[in-house]
């Protein structure tokens, strides 16, 4: 072989090597959980997707979709851009969202959508540099049909942990009823026309109390190994929390476990909360489909359907008991219980149940549902229904009048706690019962 030859031959090995690294480095994607990659669009502009760095996908919040939110029927929100605000329970270096249309009776065509970091906490305005359009398959226009879901490309962006995401949608076209989570106890924002990618919180003048189509936020984070998914009503909905101050005690849970992240045993999750308010185990909501679909209903789609998903934490049963007009029977609960543990089960997931607080002074109470509750928490401490407790019914109830909640931990109707009651509900919490899992039942 002549040298020319030879400097020939290196000169294209060297060039396929280039190829080699530059198609591994656009096809790495990080595990999300179920070894699916994430996908990774062409990119034309700063605002598009970008290949995702090295991490693990997990979810930053999350909400349940709730119902169809009233007078959006027929035209939902048509000609309006709809800016949702989130509070991030961790942060990464990529992001990606979920859009739902479960309540909507025809598709949702959004042919604009972006997210951004919020430049302050309860403000429609996007922090500096933080902009960034989504796409869809590579596509700025997605159709979400009615009773579907979409899920993002991921979009390169710092999302930092425990500050509000502005993730901005636009539809041209009519599309009710609008899928919605009325007790967000978050202010989120609508502007006329398509202002999507504005940055300025000007045009933002209508404001929500509501989360629309937006049900995930995702991030690519470095810190954190999986999700904890917190099950359950009112009382984990937050929704007589502080608004916009994210007080609920899922919110506090995920503090702690960021704070003591790796130490004592603890694990590295994020926490999202899917809870409803007047959620049952049981049974659900009026409506086709229903609103506050039950949890047996809906544990797959929620639960099991949440980005890598390691724990799950249920606090469900008092409006089975509450809102039954005949006495339910305590094992009725109990059994429905079971049944979502057996689900989490078959996942290989670990779970964490609460104890049912008290509720006396509640416009629901009798000494009969009385009698159902402590039926119900008796067979969760005795170990019969989930793998571990926390106990917020001693947590929470007053001492001196054990069938109430303790008047500082009241949020004066006597069933829903104060932020001082969310946050003590969150301190008794035993970080290490989330770790660990059990063996998949086949």
């Amino acid at each position: 072989m002549t040298k020319r030859h030879g400097y020939a031959l290196l000169a294209a090995i060297l060039a396929v090597v280039v190829v080699l690294s530059a198609a591994i480095y656009i096809g790495v994607a990080a595990d999300d959980g179920t070894g699916a990659k994430a996908t990774v669009a062409s990119g034309h502009t700063s605002h598009d997707a970008a290949p995702a760095s090295a991490g693990t996908w997990v979810g930053a919040w999350s909400t349940s979709p709730a119902g169809a939110e009233p007078g959006t029927e027929p035209n939902g929100l048509a000609g309006r851009s709809v800016r949702n605000v989130v509070h991030t329970a961790v942060g990464g270096t990529s992001a990606r969202i979920t859009l739902s249309n479960l309540f909507g009776r025809q598709p949702l065509v959004v042919t604009h959508a972006t997210i951004a970091v919020a430049a302050a906490e309860n403000d429609a305005a996007a922090a500096a540099g933080t902009m960034r359009r989504l796409t869809f398959g590579g596509a700025t226009t997605v159709t979400v049909p009615a009773g579907g879901q979409v899920t993002s490309d991921a979009a390169r962006v710092r999302i930092p942990h425990d500050v509000d995401v502005l993730v901005t949608t636009y539809s041209p076209t009519p599309s009710g009823p609008v899928t919605y989570h009325p007790r967000a106890q978050q202010i989120s924002y609508v502007a006329d026309g398509d202002r999507a990618e504005d940055v300025s919180a000007v045009p933002y003048t209508g404001r929500s109390p509501y989360w629309r189509y937006l049900t995930a936020l995702d991030v690519l984070s470095d810190e954190t190994t999986g999700t904890v998914v917190a099950l359950g009503d009112s009382l984990t909905d937050g929704v007589t929390s502080t608004v916009g101050a994210d007080r609920r005690w899922t919110d506090v849970l995920a503090e702690r476990l960021r704070a003591s992240a790796g130490s004592g045993g603890t694990p590295r999750y994020s926490v999202v909360n899917q809870g409803i308010s007047g959620n049952q185990v049981l049974d659900a909501g009026p409506g086709r489909p229903a609103d506050s679909p039950s949890g047996l209903s809906r544990f797959g789609r929620d639960v099991l359907g949440r980005t890598n998903v390691r724990a799950v934490v249920i606090d469900l049963g008092v409006n089975d008991i509450l809102r039954n007009p005949r006495q339910v029977d305590p094992r009725t609960v109990t059994d429905g219980l079971r049944t979502l543990v057996r689900r989490a089960h078959a996942r290989g997931l670990r779970v964490v149940g609460a104890t049912l607080m008290p509720f006396q002074g509640h416009r629901g109470y009798t000494d009969a549902r009385e009698a159902v509750r402590r039926a119900v928490n008796a067979e969760i401490r005795a170990g019969k229904v989930y793998d571990a407790v926390v106990d917020f019914d001693a947590a929470l109830r007053d001492p001196g009048a054990p069938r109430r909640l303790r008047p500082d931990y009241d949020s004066g109707d006597h069933l829903h706690p104060s932020d001082k009651g969310f946050r003590r509900m969150a301190e008794v919490f035993d970080l290490s019962a989330l770790k660990g899992s059990v063996p998949a039942e086949l």
